[in-house]
């Protein structure tokens, strides 16, 4: 495939005769029709006829005819060959008189051929091109009375639409023009001319397209094997096709081409043919071509800014970056940094703004080098994965690093504190992921930067409770060969493992893994360190959650007083355990009195952190529950009731917190004597915490095993029995014959066979 390979053919336009008026005159001494000037590029080896030709065709017979037609997309996705078939088509038919074919690339190119025909055709005098250029032009336009010529004009390779300030072909019922370039300037798609994306292959037609290539030279490879290797060349027709030439020159297999592309540490430019020996007459590898881009790119207003914006870029997710994180504050000092270091060279000075770095932004998009869709989707920026591993190939090693690090600043400048946008949690967490991909060892030093430990808290807070535990075990193991067992980040990996361990329902192993750790921070970071605090906390909450509330608060009360001696009265981090502690309290057997100081508590919180405050919202939660605990369970539910709204607000209807405090209004409900009501409310419960949390999480079955309850007390033990015998099975499968939930369910059925009158155990959350 040549470099403007893999397109298919496209009808243009049909050329229909009229009795008279509006056409270009044969000159009298014209003889020779039909007339070619310029060389159709031949066809492609092993050239794909793709689902895009059928589509194109499609755009270019429907709605109001246009005479002009801009194929647009970026280097190497098969304009030209797309071009050149629809040519060969209408010039085999019979349909043209005059054909122009015209390497576009510069003004005085296109001006050049034009002269030529001039010359050719007319007689004009060549020794003045721009003169002849403009006597073509004149004597393509409207002529009553005169013969028809059928002309047919492709302009290959625009560069840039200032090139054609006055030469654009006329419109003409006979006269067609087709335009490629890499652009998509709003001025080539003004005056009626129809602008035609011309995207990748589809997998199926990459697959093609390699199988063909190899076997024509005796390689048969597996259509799985093929359908990988399209993948990582990204389903790129010139990458397909300098691809094909690189293997077959090097005598290499699908899989082992595939594992050099897979390595980070090689230069792609390695993995491709040379210049000499490029196929199908493509004339620069895929570097060049996009060098060229970036570079008309980065020439654009704001000049200077494109080709940083892009070097970031290339350092993150290519299915979807949000905008916020290109345009946010780190991202700006690496443009502003850049601006500066042009401004050594006599560019203007200044700091940049998120206008500007949404020029540059739109400057590549503008050369289709990146989509971007502006709004505030989650992937508003898209770049070919080909382009991102150019960009950073030619990045030097110091330049490469500072971009890992402005990165992962930018991402975690970004990042909410509440994940409200479940979209954006996950555009973040990929983004991160790619960014690790790419950064390898660099975002380990200096010191280990804080967004490897963003994805892990984000896959937790969204409900990914296992994918968070097993984020922090593996994170945990690198930490601990990259920074050793006792650096501080190794210490905090190991609390969030203990952490998300027991919110995905092993609350016993998370409490003995606490323990651990806590032996761990006493020694290497004293007992009055925040983190040593912390864990404490954490280890209170693990032990109580396994069935010693007793130990919780008594655990928590010596907390309480040391971080009283250490904070303060009123730090959010003293209030909170405040709030802890009544909790426990209220769960050994004196939950009246938690109210009453629950509520004192909510006061202070309510004065100094405000209504909005996590640690506000939390206690407001524990204040109905021990309050529904003290048999006021009406009450209970009203107050759940109100901060079921607010989290709703604040958090979102999909956040963990929110899902729980509908599990807990269900409960009061139920104890309220609505027995039904609880059911109904569980059911619908049941359905989001499946989507959100999955079918297998903890808490999900915890609303299933709950939901039987209710049903039996409200007198349907048959259906009662029928989930709860379905849901055994599956805690068994998941959480093991002695974990306390599977141990409550088989308790209930229990009962409920031997005693249908027996009423069942709920499971909190």
């Amino acid at each position: 495939m040549s470099a403007q390979a893999g397109a298919g053919g496209i009808a243009i336009g049909a050329y229909h005769a009229v009795p008279y008026g509006g056409v270009p005159a044969f000159p009298q001494q014209w003889t020779e029709r039909p007339h070619q000037i310029g060389a159709i590029p031949r066809e492609a080896d092993c050239y794909q006829h793709r689902t895009a030709a059928a589509a194109l065709n499609q755009a270019s017979t429907t709605g109001q005819p246009t005479g002009t037609h801009v194929l647009t997309g970026t280097a190497g996705v098969g304009k030209t060959q797309l071009a050149a078939l629809y040519v060969r088509d209408a010039w085999r038919s019979g349909q043209l008189d005059l054909l122009l074919w015209i390497n576009a690339n510069t003004r005085a190119g296109v001006v050049t051929v034009y002269a030529q025909a001039a010359s050719e055709l007319l007689g004009a005098d060549s020794g003045s091109p721009e003169q002849a250029a403009v006597t073509f032009l004149a004597w393509l336009e409207h002529k009553a009375q005169a013969q028809p010529c059928r002309w047919l004009i492709v302009l290959d390779d625009v560069c840039d639409p200032g090139d054609l300030r006055h030469l654009w072909p006329p419109d003409s019922p006979y006269g067609r023009t087709v335009i490629t370039t890499r652009r998509r300037d709003a001025a080539l798609g003004s005056g009626g001319r129809r602008m035609v994306p011309v995207g990748l292959f589809e997998p199926e037609e990459a697959v093609a397209y390699l199988s063909s290539s190899l076997s024509g030279h005796g390689s048969n490879e597996s259509k799985d094997t093929l359908a990988g290797l399209a993948r990582d060349l990204g389903y790129l027709p010139l990458a397909l096709s300098q691809g094909v030439a690189f293997m077959l020159d090097a005598g290499l297999e699908a899989a082992a081409y595939r594992k050099l592309l897979a390595d980070g540490a090689r230069n792609l430019a390695e993995l491709l043919p040379e210049q000499r020996t490029l196929p199908d007459d493509q004339e620069a590898p895929m570097a060049a071509a996009w060098a060229l881009s970036i570079d008309h790119a980065n020439g654009l207003r704001p000049e200077g800014l494109a080709r940083p914006i892009l070097q970031l870029a290339a350092m993150l997710d290519a299915n979807g970056i949000p905008t916020e994180v290109l345009t946010s504050g780190p991202a700006l000092d690496h443009l502003s940094a850049s601006a500066r270091g042009r401004h050594r060279r006599g560019q203007q000075q200044g700091e940049c703004t998120g206008e500007q770095a949404l020029g540059a932004l739109r400057a590549l998009h503008r050369l289709n080098l990146i989509d971007h869709t502006p709004g505030g989707i989650p992937q508003g920026v898209r770049v070919h994965q080909l382009i991102q591993r150019t960009v950073r190939d030619a990045l030097a090693g110091a330049d490469y690093e500072r971009l890992v690090w402005r990165a992962a600043d930018a991402l975690t400048a970004v990042w909410p504190d509440i994940e409200r946008d479940t979209g954006f949690a996950q555009t973040l967490r990929a983004n991160t992921a790619a960014l690790m991909l790419h950064g390898q060892e660099t975002l380990y030093r200096p010191h280990v930067h804080p967004v490897l430990h963003c994805i892990g808290r984000s896959l937790g807070k969204t409900g990914q409770v296992s994918a968070a535990r097993d984020y922090f075990e593996e994170l945990t193991h690198t930490l601990q060969q990259h920074c050793g067992p006792d650096h501080l980040d190794t210490l905090l990996a190991r609390g969030r493992h203990a952490r998300w361990r027991g919110e995905a329902g092993d609350a016993s192993g998370a409490a003995d893994e606490t323990a651990d750790l806590l032996r761990d921070t006493l020694r290497v970071l004293g007992q009055d360190h925040s983190y040593t605090l912390t864990t404490l906390s954490n280890l209170a909450r693990w032990r109580g959650e396994a069935g010693d509330p007793e130990g919780a608060a008594t655990a928590t009360a010596e907390l309480l007083r040391d971080r009283t001696r250490i904070l303060g009265t009123e730090h959010e981090l003293t209030l909170s355990t405040r709030s802890n502690l009544q909790y426990w309290r209220g769960r050994t057997g004196n939950p009246a009195d938690a109210a009453a100081a629950t509520g004192e508590l909510l006061e202070d919180m309510l004065r100094i952190l405000g209504p909005d405050h996590p640690y506000t919202l939390t206690a407001r939660s524990h204040l109905a529950h021990v309050r529904g605990r003290a048999g006021e369970p009406k009450a209970a539910a009203a107050a759940t009731a109100e901060l079921l709204e607010d989290q709703e607000r604040i958090l979102g209807p999909d956040h963990p917190d929110t899902l729980t405090t509908r599990h807990e209004l269900a409960r009061w409900h139920g104890e309220a004597g609505d027995a039904l009501g609880a059911a109904s409310l569980l059911t619908t419960l049941l359905k989001d915490r499946s989507r959100v949390l999955g079918p297998d999480h903890p808490r999900t079955l915890a609303t299933r095993s709950n939901l039987a309850c209710w049903r039996s007390e409200a007198g349907d033990r048959e259906s009662a029995v029928s989930l709860t015998e379905k849901l055994l099975h599956d805690m068994l499968r998941i959480l093991g014959p002695h974990h306390p939930y599977t141990r409550i369910a088989q308790a209930n059925l229990t009962r409920w066979r031997e005693q249908p009158e027996g009423d069942g155990t709920s499971i909190p959350y």
